[in-house]
């Protein structure tokens, strides 16, 4: 019966030992420590050229952007990345050519607003190396690596393109004799998540949907947080069931007000979607697209600058508002 089982034909990226990211955890420091730095000084520090990147939120909401134009403007290259529900993330990374394979699910679309020509040119092109999954077995990836196993059986992809196209394999259920799809933990080297409020030590709290990103910081080597708001310790603890990703992760905190801008920020701010519009326009012309990403990365010192040249907290505080409205 083995021998009918079928498996995908995509390239596996990470490893899924278990035990191998036990022993990194193992020597990772867990006492109660600031860890307090800048994007910059995080990105120097934490990501390195041949990482595999793992991006928190989903869509164009709660955006680890700060930290991905960074990575930009620090040419990071030949990075792995996680296309999981990812929309202006994969559009950025893939206009700063920083990665080279893909486990995608959701990728190169931005929703309702239309496709990303040059992420979609960066996909044609055939430099980067692609494995498919949907959008669940990604999430079910990530929840094996934070269990500490080294795959999950699951029912999604079955009989479908997908499954042909992914990392994943058949098997038989030992218990009904029923086929099911086993996909193997991801564990990330590096995690970049944005959150609505932290303590120095990285203890986060997020408001609405968390998606999968309590899984992805406890899958990661390295995390790295961006906040909108560094809070007291105090109030963490006031609420300690809100806090959906422990310090014990973390390696770095930010304080970046507005840093899922363009994106959505749940309760905050809405998504700036003349800006968006605008970065879907100018894509289709390559020289003015080089110009445009002189101007709003790599000429900028850091996201306040860029924040600055797109309306500032006239432009903000506009977004501000219209999240209000539309509650």
């Amino acid at each position: 019966m083995s021998e009918n089982l079928k498996k995908g034909t995509g390239e596996l990226f990470t490893n899924v030992d278990p035990d191998k990211m036990r022993a990194f955890v193992r020597e990772k420091n867990k006492k109660m420590l600031s860890k307090i730095t800048t994007v910059k000084e995080a990105v120097e520090k934490f990501v390195s050229d041949g990482d595999y990147v793992a991006a928190g939120g989903f869509g164009g909401v709660r955006i680890p952007v700060a930290v991905i134009h960074e990575i930009i403007r620090q040419g990071r290259k030949n990075l792995g990345f996680s296309g999981h529900v990812s929309t202006h993330d994969c559009q950025l990374l893939s206009a700063g050519e920083c990665f080279d394979r893909c486990d995608a699910a959701y990728i190169v679309g931005l929703e309702a607003r239309g496709l990303s020509s040059n992420a979609r040119r960066v996909f044609q092109s055939g430099k980067i190396n692609v494995t498919e999954w949907s959008n669940g077995a990604l999430s079910w990836r990530f929840k094996a690596a934070a269990m500490g196993v080294p795959f999950l059986p699951i029912r999604s992809m079955l009989g479908t393109d997908t499954f042909n196209r992914s990392a994943a394999k058949e098997m038989l259920c030992p218990f009904t004799g029923k086929k099911v799809a086993a996909v193997p933990a991801l564990y990330p080297d590096v995690a970049i998540i944005h959150v609505h409020r932290a303590d120095i030590y990285g203890n986060c709290q997020i408001d609405g949907i968390v998606v999968a990103d309590d899984d992805i910081a406890k899958a990661a080597k390295k995390v790295i947080i961006t906040t909108e708001k560094l809070v007291d310790n105090d109030e963490i603890r006031r609420e300690p069931n809100r806090t959906v990703i422990p310090y014990w992760t973390v390696d770095a905190v930010i304080e970046v007000p507005f840093g899922s801008y363009p994106g959505n920020m749940p309760g905050l701010y809405f998504s700036d979607e003349e800006h968006l519009s605008e970065w879907l326009k100018v894509e289709k012309d390559e020289q003015l697209f080089k110009e445009f990403l002189e101007k709003n990365i790599h000429s900028c010192k850091n996201f306040s600058e860029y924040l600055e040249k797109n309306g500032g907290m006239e432009k903000m505080n506009k977004l501000i508002q219209q999240e209000h409205l539309l509650k």
